[in-house]
C-alpha cells in the first residue's frame, strides 16, 4: 500500500526558512512521503535558504519572471500547483505565513478537495489592506484551512474569534525559533572582526515602504551613523531593484556604511548575533532577534506580531524619520533602555514547534505516534 503523501509548498526566502525545519521533522517518519515543492516566487534566495539545512525542493515550477505583477505570480503558481497536485494525489497540504505562494496553496488544496494544514496561522492587523497583500493572504489561507498551527496564544485567539473550530487550532511556537536556534548551533561566522564598535543592521523590504517611507528610514538610519563614531551599518540589500534604487543614493557613500548583498540564511543569523541594534519591516526577524537578546526597531506602522511589543523585545516605530531617528538615539545612548529590550523574554517559543507540528499531521492521517509531551 502505497504511503501517504504530505505536500509542502514554498516560494520565498522567508518561508524556505520556516518550512526546512518542519521538512527536516517530517522525514523521520517512516510512514509518509514528504514531498517539498517550490513555486519559484524568489527562486535563487530560496534554494540558498534551504541549502542551510540541507533541503532541496523535490519539484520547482520556477514560476519566476523579472517584473511580474501579483495576478500573474497567482495565475502562474495555481496553474503550475494544480497540474502538478492532479499527478501527486497528497493526502494533506502544508504551506506558511502569508505569501501569494501561501495563498494559491491554500486555494489549489481548496479546489481539489486536499486537506489543508496553514503553519504560522492567526497573525492578524487590523486592515486586509495592510501589509498588502499578506493581509489578505493569510486570511484567506484561514478560511480555507483544515490544520492551523498558530505560534502564540494570541494568534490562536484572534482564529477562534473568527469561528474557526477550536479542536483544529494548536499552538506550536513559531518555527522560526526551531530554524534560527538549529542555524546558530551549526554555523561559524564572522562579521567585521576589524570593527571594535557596535553594528546595527538594517533591513527593508517590504512593498507598502518602497519609495518615500523607504528614504525616511534611510535617512533616520544615515543620521544615526553620524552621530555615533563607534556604530557601523549594515544594509542587506534586498534584491528587488525598486529597494536598491531608494537606498544607495542615500546610503551607498559612507565609510561606516556597508550595503551588502543580501546573505544567505546560515551567514545572517550569524550577523544578527553580531549586532547591538536592528531596524528591520521583516516578519521573520522580529521573531529571530530576540531569540539572541538584540532589540528590534519595527520598520512599520502595523504589525501582527505584537506578542514582540507587549514583551518588549520589539517596538513599533513606523516609517517618520524622526520617530525612527529618536527611537534608535535612545537605544544607542541610553543603557537602561537598552538594557530593557535586550533582557526581555522572547514570546516566540522554544524551538520545538516543527515536531509538535509532526505529531498532529500524523495523528490527523491516521497514523500512531508516540505519547506527546512537547506542550508540558
Amino acid at each position: 500500500m502505497p504511503k501517504p503523501k504530505v505536500v509542502l509548498v514554498v516560494g520565498t526566502r522567508p518561508e524556505a526558512i520556516k518550512v526546512a525545519p518542519v521538512v527536516l521533522a517530517l522525514r523521520k517518519s517512516d510512514a509518509i512521503e514528504t514531498i517539498l515543492v517550490s513555486t519559484g516566487q524568489h527562486r535563487e534566495i530560496l534554494h540558498s535558504a534551504l541549502a542551510a539545512f540541507g533541503v532541496s525542493p523535490d519539484h520547482d515550477l520556477d514560476i519566476m519572471q523579472h517584473g511580474q505583477t501579483l495576478s500573474q505570480v497567482t495565475c502562474r503558481a495555481l496553474a503550475g500547483l494544480d497540474s502538478l497536485m492532479a499527478e501527486l494525489e497528497p493526502a494533506m497540504m502544508v504551506a506558511q505565513g502569508d505569501t501569494t505562494t501561501t495563498f494559491v496553496a491554500a486555494l489549489n488544496a481548496f479546489y481539489r478537495r486536499i486537506p489543508f494544514a496553514h503553519v504560522e496561522a492567526g497573525l492578524r492587523t487590523e486592515t486586509v489592506q495592510n501589509p498588502f497583500p499578506e493581509e489578505f493572504n493569510r486570511r484567506a489561507a484561514g478560511l480555507i484551512a483544515d490544520l492551523h498551527f498558530p505560534p502564540t496564544d494570541w494568534s490562536a485567539d484572534n482564529l477562534r474569534r473568527e469561528g474557526k473550530d477550536p479542536s483544529a487550532i494548536f499552538v506550536c511556537g513559531n518555527t522560526g525559533i526551531d530554524a534560527v536556534q538549529q542555524t546558530a548551533e551549526q554555523t561559524q561566522a564572522d562579521w567585521f572582526p576589524e570593527h571594535t564598535g557596535r553594528v546595527v543592521l538594517l533591513t527593508t523590504h517590504r512593498r507598502e515602504n518602497w519609495g518615500e517611507p523607504q528614504a525616511q528610514i534611510a535617512r533616520a538610519a544615515l543620521r544615526l551613523v553620524n552621530e555615533f563614531e563607534d556604530v557601523l551599518l549594515v544594509v542587506a540589500m534586498h534584491p528587488n531593484p525598486v529597494v536598491r534604487e531608494t537606498l544607495l543614493p542615500i546610503l551607498g557613500d559612507h565609510p561606516r556604511i556597508r550595503c551588502i548583498e543580501p546573505p544567505d540564511y546560515a551567514p545572517f543569523v550569524k550577523l544578527m548575533q553580531r549586532s547591538f541594534l536592528i531596524l528591520s519591516d521583516s516578519g521573520g526577524v522580529q521573531e529571530e532577534a530576540p531569540a539572541f537578546g538584540i532589540p528590534v526597531l519595527v520598520l512599520r506602522d502595523t504589525t501582527e506580531r505584537p506578542e514582540g511589543v507587549t514583551a518588549g523585545t520589539a517596538k513599533l516605530v513606523g516609517t517618520d524619520e524622526a520617530v525612527i531617528y529618536a527611537a534608535g538615539k535612545l537605544l544607542l545612548q541610553d543603557e537602561s533602555a537598552y538594557k530593557s529590550m535586550a533582557n526581555a523574554v522572547s514570546p516566540y517559543g522554544d524551538g520545538r514547534a516543527s515536531e509538535r507540528i509532526r505529531y498532529i499531521i500524523l495523528r490527523r492521517l491516521g497514523i500512531e505516534s508516540p505519547p506527546e509531551t512537547m506542550w508540558i
